[in-house]
C-alpha cells in the first residue's frame, strides 16, 4: 500500500502502531527523533510521514517546518500524531506544514482513513 515513516520516540506507541500498519499492508520505517526523521525522509522518500510532535533533539513542529522548506521533501504527506489535543493544536500543526492531524491514543480505523485520503491526493 504505502511506504510510511513513523516518527515516534515512545517504544510502546511505535510498536503498537507499526504492527497495525504492517497488518494493513503498509511498509513501515522508523525515526526516534526529529533529526532522524528529516534524514530518513530525505533518504527514503516515504509516501506518508506520521509525525509525533513531542520529540527529542528536534520536535515534530520544527522537523515538519524543515521538511517543508527543503525542495527534496516539501511534497511529502505529513500527518501529525500527538497527545496535544488542546484548542488551537490542530491549527498550529497545519501552520507548521502538516497535511492532517490525529490524536493519541490512535484509533487505527480513523488513522487508516486519513492515510488513504492523503494517498488519494
Amino acid at each position: 500500500m504505502a511506504r510510511i515513516l513513523l516518527v515516534e520516540d515512545n517504544e510502546l506507541n511505535r510498536d503498537m502502531l507499526s504492527r497495525r500498519l504492517l497488518r494493513s499492508g503498509h511498509e513501515v520505517a522508523f525515526a526516534h527523533d526529529g533529526q532522524e526523521a528529516i534524514e530518513k525522509a530525505r533518504a527514503q522518500r516515504p509516501e506518508i510521514v506520521l509525525m509525533d510532535l513531542s520529540l527529542p533533539i528536534i520536535d515534530g513542529w520544527e522537523a515538519t517546518r524543515r521538511l517543508r522548506a527543503d525542495p527534496q521533501t516539501a511534497d511529502l504527506r505529513i500527518i501529525a500524531l500527538t497527545s496535544h489535543a488542546m484548542i488551537g493544536d490542530l491549527q498550529r500543526a497545519l501552520e507548521a506544514g502538516c497535511d492532517d492531524y490525529d490524536t493519541k491514543p490512535v484509533e487505527i480505523a480513523r488513522l487508516l482513513g486519513k492515510i488513504a485520503a492523503q494517498l488519494a491526493r
